[in-house]
Order: C-alpha cells, then sequence, then structure tokens
C-alpha cells in the first residue's frame, strides 16, 4: 500500500506554500491531481458553471455540492478543500453542512459572511450578514467537526462592503471564533495583501484568492509566498480554460465537420484511456473474475 497523502493541517504546517487548484468532478481532480498537486479546490463556482451552465450567485445547494464531493474523494486521495458558501443557511445549516462534508472525505471547508442569495467574491452587489452572525457560524463550525484535522476557513467579503479595515475587524472576530484558517476576499492592490499578512500571519495560516479578471492582483506562487501567504486557490481558472478550449474545439468541428485538425490538441483514444487508468481497473476486475476461484459444481 502507497503510503498515506499529507494532510492539509500538515501542508499548512510546513515551510511552503501549498497551492490549490480549482476542481469540478472527478475527472479534472484526478487530472490535477496526477500533476503533483498537494491539495485542491472544489469550487462552487465552478461546478456551477459545468454542471448547471449558470453563474455563481448562490444557485447551487449543499446535496449538489456533497455528490460532487463523494464523487471526487472515491477517485482521488488528494486533499480536498470544499467551497461551502454561506453554509448553505444558518448556523443549523452549516452544522449539517459541515458534518456532510467531512463524512464525504473533504479535509476543509471555507464559509463566507455574504448573505443570500451570495455571489462570486468579484462581482458587484454583495450583501454580508451581521459579524456576530459569522461568528455564531464560525463557532458552529468548529463543533459540529468530529476532527480538527477537518479545518474551518473563514472568509470575508467585506472589503467590497465596508471597507478594508472593517474587513480587518471581522477577520480578527472570525479568527477568535477559532478559525484554522482566515481568507479576506478581493484585496485590491499589494499594500492591502501586505496589511492582511501583516496583520494575521505569524497567528494563523492566510489564504489568497487567485481569480483571472478579479479584482485582486495576479502574483505566482513564489511572490505569494514571499508576501506571506500560506494557501493560494485558483478557483476558476480551471472553467476558464476549459470553457475557451471547449470554444475552440466546437468551432473547429463546425467549421471542418470532423476533428482531423484538432487532433494534435487532443487525448486520443489509448491516451485518455491511459490517463484514467482504463488498464488498472481491468486488471482489477479479472482479480474477482469467477475463473480465479475454481468451479462451483
Amino acid at each position: 500500500m502507497s503510503a498515506p497523502l499529507p494532510t492539509l493541517r500538515s501542508q499548512l504546517a510546513g515551510d511552503e506554500l501549498v497551492v490549490a487548484p480549482g476542481i469540478y468532478d472527478a475527472l479534472s481532480a484526478l487530472i490535477a491531481s496526477q500533476a503533483g498537486f498537494g491539495t485542491l479546490y472544489l469550487s462552487g463556482a465552478s461546478i456551477a458553471y459545468t454542471r448547471y451552465g449558470m453563474p455563481d450567485i448562490g444557485l447551487l445547494g449543499m446535496a449538489e455540492v456533497a455528490d460532487t464531493l463523494t464523487a471526487i474523494t472515491d477517485r482521488v486521495a488528494t486533499p480536498v478543500i470544499v467551497d461551502g458558501d454561506t453554509g448553505f443557511g444558518n448556523a443549523l445549516n452549516v452544522i449539517r453542512t459541515v458534518r456532510s462534508f467531512e463524512r464525504c472525505g473533504a479535509q476543509a471547508i471555507q464559509l463566507e459572511d455574504q448573505a443570500m442569495p451570495k455571489r462570486c467574491g468579484h462581482l458587484a452587489g454583495k450583501t454580508l450578514v451581521p459579524a456576530a452572525g459569522m461568528v455564531g457560524k464560525v463557532k458552529a463550525a468548529v463543533d459540529a467537526r468530529k476532527s480538527e484535522d477537518f479545518l474551518i476557513i473563514a472568509r470575508t467579503d467585506a472589503i467590497a462592503v465596508e471597507g478594508y479595515e472593517p474587513a480587518l475587524e471581522r477577520a480578527e472576530r472570525y479568527l477568535e471564533a477559532g478559525a484554522d484558517v482566515l481568507f479576506v476576499e478581493a484585496p485590491r492592490d499589494r499594500d492591502q495583501m501586505d496589511g492582511i499578512v501583516a496583520r494575521f500571519g505569524s497567528r494563523v495560516p492566510l489564504l489568497a484568492n487567485m481569480v483571472e479578471g478579479g479584482h485582486t492582483p495576479l502574483h505566482d506562487a513564489a511572490t505569494l509566498q514571499e508576501i506571506g501567504f500560506k494557501l493560494a486557490i485558483f478557483p476558476g481558472g480551471t472553467v476558464r480554460a476549459l470553457s475557451r478550449l471547449l470554444g475552440e474545439y466546437y468551432g473547429s468541428l463546425k467549421t471542418h465537420g470532423g476533428t482531423g485538425p484538432f487532433l494534435e490538441r487532443m487525448n486520443l483514444f489509448d491516451s485518455l484511456n491511459q490517463l484514467i487508468e482504463t488498464p488498472a481497473f481491468l486488471a482489477r476486475g479479472k482479480a474477482y473474475d469467477g475463473s480465479n476461484f475454481g468451479d462451483d459444481a
């Protein structure tokens, strides 16, 4: 048997920044794991985009995320952070959500302080719950988890709604409530990112969210580590790349009436079967074939 992979908690205790690419199903999780990532980020927005073709405006339900998570953790052993949105309701909903996601194999949940219906953190028009209400949700999440290796990531969207300093004050309260990781969403520039690290970096791991075309300046892993962040997510980059590739593929198929001109950009039949480990699945099935257990007569 292969050795178990390091938990997210142990990764965050190390010296290197943890980079978690966005995933949305078991195939994307498998490919990201094969690329060598030690942690994955299950993006609620990406599930909404790919499964329903809808925007990230609070239309996704807890059960739909849990179903997706179960398929992923059944396929890969890589630790998964789950986007839990607002917890899908009040503190009682948070308790149910935490228990469900932990039971489905996640190693962390991200909870945010937006009011319902929530929306993508880089969209305008967000509204917030009172800070005290989010404190209650964080405490409920901490109390609901069965293992301390299941981490609670507390996110505040207050920069866009109340301003930078109020966002830091909210984050302070969420840390006091027991959050294991802080996520101050959508800082506008490097100075704000530095300020977040100056206030919290010596006390708790900090998450940086890299959204292509969003409000926060894009930085690579080396720069984010230099600033002082411990965890970086690239939640929607996968779907942004995939959506463009699919547009090009369908456009080529429509234009040419076949896939010939696109072959060099595709995994062909054998390559795809190698990627998803079809030979290993067939070999495992053969081990249980009736021919291996003698004649029943």
